[in-house]
């Protein structure tokens, strides 16, 4: 263990480490300044750039975005009333309104400070997790394992999403997704079509740019959000971190919650952000000025949001298991470069899982330090409207999915899992349990093969064993409970009602894709059809009964628009179909012209028509991009899709 400690702090302070963890940093605020593109979906733009790269430098920026992102969403938060993402959501409640006081630079000193505290707390507690933990976790054997991954997906689907059911059901769908390609056990081929592109598995890219990044985008295009062009950062830095220290004992509560959450899968994200700030309105004296500005509804939340980062990789790096979207593409991540998740990396690779716990820590800090440094910039930059940012956002996300095979089945995959994704996220089924669902499907369907091979059914007769799948039961109990004391979305409620029938035509295709699923399993051998085979039926029987709950007139607990919380600004001019629409031209636009002329004209158009933004601005911006992708090009030797016109002209370098 010393040696391991020693290795992980020469690789810490190594300079290469640490410009890499300041690059991850940088672009973690970028990230988070930006609503809508989120730390998921960064992530996953990543990913296709870090295969085989030595994996120090390659983990000191994921670390690095990582761990910022969660500070930086602050200022979306705070200056415009915008969540930079679902986890800075608790924050506006106070910070907004402190902001609309020209009091933004106080609330912004005690966000980054708490948040700072609140990560060394959940790197601390990280640490003596490894210390404390490890024996144990190296006599953990296939069968414990087996119920562990189980137990997380049990939680991750009654816990997220608009119900219990939707969430069991969206995980399902999850494990099925990961399915498709060559069957572990047999090396047949399940769902692939008779194609080479899915005989490879869809790609975990592909599927967490698909849920995360394009409804994100989608969703506050649609939003017409009116954003002050006179908000002023104000004074009052120093006052914000003062009372971050006198209210430590408030920031210690919160970041215990945070990690205690972030740990448990399916809590992280939102969850642990209005935890943090109920248990400030629970436990402070005068409660008359939060909600109106007060300081401590901006501490707890900020607090508990950063320290759900240390919790969350507890059971990624011990166990392998993602507890959130953004540790999915994490653990991807690591798997890429040649690192197994799990017990096999405390065996081998110890130094490195302590490079990753206190990378963590260096991050908050360098993250802290550089967001408050940039603030007044940074600032301004939040008052662009979002439809000058987004064509770029697109084009970077179809070039990260490109970069997956360098097919044109890439973009189509992205396309059509992104449509999927865009009303997911409406009608209330969670794509981070779609996410982990994926990214677990592996490991349970070995899990499963390797406890019935090496212990038979004996496995259940194991003690760890039964003590999870008590676990299990208790989660699900007190899931069921925690669901039903939420107030639930009936028709009659505040704002539009809910759309009924395109929900149950969304319900009625993914159950009549799961019975497809369902026959085509039949059809395998054993070994190869025993997993899918039980996860289609499994996940058929949660569908038939959400349909039966909204054929009783008990619609709320299964059907959920989120445009109805929508309030009258944000009520959207167009429909998602019609960005559907942008985004499907820009594959029409690429497949005609390639993919840096089609790149061209869709920002130069989309720049023109929906920022209106003057041709000679349009077509220079979108300039722009295409040197950016020429760079790109030269110095990482990458390919670009070609288009029909390619094929008759020979266009010179980058065109070509």
């Amino acid at each position: 263990m010393s040696d391991a400690i020693l290795a992980a702090l020469l690789s810490l302070f190594d300079l290469r480490h640490f410009l890499f963890l300041g690059l991850g940093v940088l672009l973690g605020m970028v990230v988070g300044i930006l609503p809508g593109l989120g730390g998921t979906a960064m992530l996953s733009i990543l990913l296709p750039f870090v295969f085989g790269k030595d994996p120090t430098p390659v983990l000191a920026m994921m670390v690095g975005l990582m761990a910022v992102n969660n500070t930086a969403d602050t200022f979306p938060a705070v200056l415009m009333g915008i969540p930079g993402s679902s986890s800075s959501q608790a924050t506006i409640i106070d910070g907004f309104p402190l902001a609309k006081r020209g009091e933004a630079a106080r609330a912004l000193g005690a966000a980054f400070s708490a948040s700072m505290l609140g990560g060394l707390f959940g790197a601390l507690v990280l640490t003596l997790a490894i210390f404390f933990a490890r024996p144990i976790i190296l006599g953990v054997g296939f069968g414990e394992q087996l119920m562990l991954i189980i137990l997380a997906l049990s939680m991750v689907g009654m816990l997220t999403g608009a119900s219990a059911l939707k969430g069991l059901a969206t995980c399902g769908f999850g494990l099925l997704l990961g399915t498709v390609g060559a069957a572990p056990a047999t090396g047949e081929y399940r769902f692939a079509f008779d194609t080479v592109y899915l005989s490879d598995g869809i790609s975990l890219v592909i599927v967490g740019l698909a849920m995360f990044a394009i409804p994100e985008v989608v969703d506050i295009l649609r939003k017409r959000v009116t954003i002050s062009s006179t908000q002023k950062l104000g004074s009052g830095t120093l006052r914000g971190f003062a009372e971050t220290l006198r209210h430590f004992w408030l920031v210690m509560r919160c970041s215990s919650i945070g990690t205690m959450l972030g740990a448990l899968p399916g809590m992280g994200g939102p969850v642990v952000t209005w935890v943090a700030y109920g248990h400030v309105v629970q436990t402070v004296k005068d409660r008359d000025k939060l909600g109106k500005g007060d300081i401590r509804g901006v501490i707890g939340p900020e607090s508990a949001n950063n320290a759900d980062n240390g919790g969350a990789m507890i059971p990624a790096l011990m166990f392998g298991i993602p507890s959130s979207g953004s540790m999915a593409i994490f653990l991807g991540g690591l798997i890429l470069i040649g690192v197994e998740p799990g017990i096999g990396m405390l065996e081998r690779h110890l130094d490195l899982t302590f490079v990753i716990i206190w990378s963590l820590a260096l991050a908050n800090v360098l993250g802290t330090a550089t967001c408050l440094a940039l603030a007044k910039p940074i600032s301004r930059i939040t008052l662009v409207p979002f439809a000058m940012v987004a064509p770029f956002m697109i084009a970077i996300i179809y070039f990260a999915a490109y970069q997956v095979t360098r097919s044109w089945h890439d973009l189509v995959a992205l396309f059509v899992l992104g449509v999927l994704g865009v009303y997911m996220k409406r009608f209330g089924w969670s794509p981070p349990a779609l996410l982990i669902g994926f990214v677990l499907s592996t490991r349970l369907d070995a899990a499963v093969y390797q406890s019935v091979q090496v212990y038979g059914m004996s496995f259940l007769e194991r003690t760890g064993v039964q003590v999870m799948l008590a676990l299990i039961v208790v989660s699900i109990i007190l899931a069921v409970r925690f669901k039903r004391s939420r107030v639930p979305l009936t028709p009659d409620g505040p704002h539009a009602p809910v759309s009924r029938a395109p929900q149950m035509i969304f319900l009625g295709l993914i159950t009549a894709c799961v019975a497809y699923m369902f026959y085509e399993t039949t059809r395998l051998t054993f070994l190869a059809r025993v997993f899918p085979l039980s996860v289609a039926l499994i996940t058929l029987a949660l569908l038939v009964a959400a349909f039966v709950l909204a054929a009783r007139n008990r619609p709320s607990y299964v059907l959920h628009d989120s445009e109805r919380e929508w309030t009258a600004e944000e009520r959207p001019a167009h429909s998602a179909l019609y960005f559907q629409c942008w985004m499907l031209g820009l594959l029409g636009a690429v497949a005609a012209l390639g993919f840096v002329l089609g790149i061209f004209v869709y920002i130069s158009v989309f720049l023109r028509v929906k920022a209106r933004v003057a041709w000679p601005r349009a077509t220079l911006a979108a300039s722009g991009a295409i040197g950016v992708l020429a760079v790109l090009s030269y110095v990482l030797v990458l390919d670009y899709p070609r288009g029909m016109l390619q094929q008759l002209i020979e266009l010179p370098w980058p065109l070509s």
